[in-house]
């Protein structure tokens, strides 16, 4: 076996098979140009489509982005109304082109929080794309970590109290079983740009195992490039017998080239 195929075979192998990623950094980047916050936000959306083009493109399974956390509401109401707006126009422009390139999405959080309009379109880009079987994109928008393990535990308490369980019954898988995303693998792989080095409530039981990725980058400095070096970096934490994080990079460019 050439080194190029050896390459090609311990990516392959150890490629994650769902990636999770905390946009930080997007007020920050705004800020520093002299502009309004929601600025960062609209030009976060470039990176967005930037990372679910590449992502699908390698054949990875799920890609979960935190949107807005269950916490996002304590910012000021006029950001958290233009967010609320900006993403209404993202879902209505994205998703017919995340449907034409064959990605189920869906979004994952308490969305009750949001008004009726934005539940409406939430529901109506879910069932567009319901049917599609090539990568899962998840929204994690009015999303907490503690808040999907509250609500896991509220379902199973509602089955003990009608009789369908008992007590001894409750163990880990069955906990995972209604945990969100219970269908898909957990977590492999977890970035956060921005800077901070921590997990902010995102994802708390499903990252249980997953390699972590921080990156000063702000999240709308972070496109394809910066992707797909935290996708090396996986890579070659998990079997890179001899080869560089760098020769792992340059097979995953070729093969988003040839694609």
């Amino acid at each position: 076996m050439t080194l190029p195929d050896a390459i090609a075979d311990i990516a392959n192998q150890s490629m994650p098979k769902h990636v999770a990623i905390i946009m930080d950094g997007n007020g920050r980047w705004a800020q520093q140009r002299g502009k309004i916050r929601i600025a960062g936000h609209k030009a976060g959306v470039t990176s967005v489509r930037q990372v679910v083009s590449v992502a699908s493109r390698l054949g990875i399974k799920a890609l979960t982005l935190f949107a807005f956390s269950s916490e996002n509401w304590r910012r000021p109401e006029s950001e958290v109304s233009a967010l609320m707006e900006l993403f209404m126009f993202v879902l209505g422009r994205e998703v017919r082109k995340l449907h034409d390139g064959n990605i189920r999405l869906r979004v994952i959080g308490d969305i009750r929080g949001f008004s009726d309009r934005l539940q409406k379109k939430i529901h109506d880009a879910e069932a567009l794309t319901a049917n599609n079987d090539g990568m899962i994109l998840n929204i994690a928008a009015n999303y907490g970590g503690r808040w999907d393990i509250v609500q896991a535990c509220q379902q199973i308490a509602t089955q003990v109290a009608q009789g369908h369980l008992l007590p001894e019954q409750i163990d880990e898988s069955l906990l995972s079983h209604h945990i969100s995303m219970a269908d898909i693998p957990e977590v492999d792989l977890l970035i956060r740009t921005g800077g901070d080095h921590r997990v902010s409530n995102f994802l708390l039981w499903q990252i249980a195992y997953a390699e972590l990725f921080f990156t000063p980058v702000l999240w709308p400095d972070f496109g394809e490039d910066k992707f797909m070096e935290a996708i090396a970096s996986f890579v070659s934490r998990e079997r890179r017998f001899g080869c560089t994080g760098d020769q792992i990079k340059e097979w995953l460019v070729s093969s988003v080239k040839n694609t």
